[in-house]
């Protein structure tokens, strides 16, 4: 029997432009980034949204850094279309010349450009960023089939590994050992074991899933267990450490674009992208507390 109640489930707000993977930010708020309106937006428990940040392009996973900024993967921008009722990118959008990792004041919303390349090549259509303790961080390029590992007060990237096929999430283990990585069509979630900071041995299959489209981004949780947005079921699957799926959650509305989690306390946030919903889940395993997460 599964441990979650569909119906439980909180609308936390609605009307946001294709959400994907949110930050808590510390004060009961959370950042939560619209690809398509190209910002950053706070939301409130009681639903309240204000602007944070217009970084224009198409902002995707974002993740608190060791100077208390909001970094922020950008793809560069997608088109997007409508249909029944389901809002979703389908193309590059006009003028894209690739991705970046920006920088966002929490306290001012002002903006800047930290990447652009990488050992000389442009960044390809960044997705997912999550910071070790060392206060450097794994960036997915979706695009470039490949993992970079930045120190962005240093001012310092490389590419941390490559050979991946279309990555799209990533979350480390709570212990900072094992990186986690969800391919998109392949049905793979991959894992790759930290030996030191910045250096990964692997990667191996930690769970198959070929029934066909496909996996978004991921958060870890308390437990370690990797919980990986399932296009395919419309919510998040929850695959233990040893590779062994637990339990899913499902969203009360159907949406083939269920695109992230993120934990603050014991309440899991479930991004909808295609109806641009925000939920609140009681979560049944611990929360896990990100690294510099305020």
């Amino acid at each position: 029997m599964t441990a979650f109640d569909t119906m439980t489930a909180r609308t936390v707000t609605s009307g946001l432009r294709f959400p994907e993977g949110p930050a808590a930010a510390g004060d009961g708020s959370l950042v939560v980034p619209e690809i398509e309106g190209g910002t950053l937006s706070r939301v409130w428990p009681d639903g309240r949204r204000e602007l944070l940040a217009d970084c224009g392009g198409g902002p995707n996973g974002v993740a608190f850094g060791p100077d208390g900024a909001v970094y922020v993967c950008n793809s560069g921008g997608f088109a997007f279309m409508t249909e029944d009722g389901i809002r979703f990118p389908y193309a590059g959008a006009d003028g894209n010349v690739g991705g970046s990792l920006q920088r966002v004041d929490p306290a001012t919303g002002a903006v800047g450009t930290v990447f652009t390349d990488s050992e000389g090549e442009r960044l390809g259509s960044l997705n997912d960023i999550v910071f070790d303790t060392t206060g450097s961080c794994f960036v997915v390029d979706t695009t470039r089939g490949c993992l970079h590992y930045a120190d962005p007060l240093a001012g310092t990237i490389r590419v941390a590994t490559g050979g991946l096929a279309m990555p799209n999430g990533a979350g480390l283990s709570p212990d900072g050992t094992r990186l986690y990585v969800s391919e998109t069509y392949s049905g793979r979630v991959l894992v790759l074991d930290v030996t030191a900071p910045g250096v990964l041995d692997g990667p191996r299959e930690l769970f198959v899933d070929d029934t066909g489209h496909g996996w978004d981004g991921l958060a870890v949780d308390g437990a370690g267990n990797v919980c990986v947005a399932n296009l395919k079921q419309s919510g998040i699957t929850v695959i233990s450490p040893d590779g062994e799926v637990l339990d899913a959650f499902v969203t009360p509305v159907p949406d083939p674009y269920v695109t992230n989690v993120c934990f603050d306390g014991g309440t899991a946030y479930v991004a909808s992208g295609g109806r641009g919903v925000l939920y609140a889940v009681d979560w049944p395993w611990p929360s896990l507390r990100l690294n510099f997460q305020p």
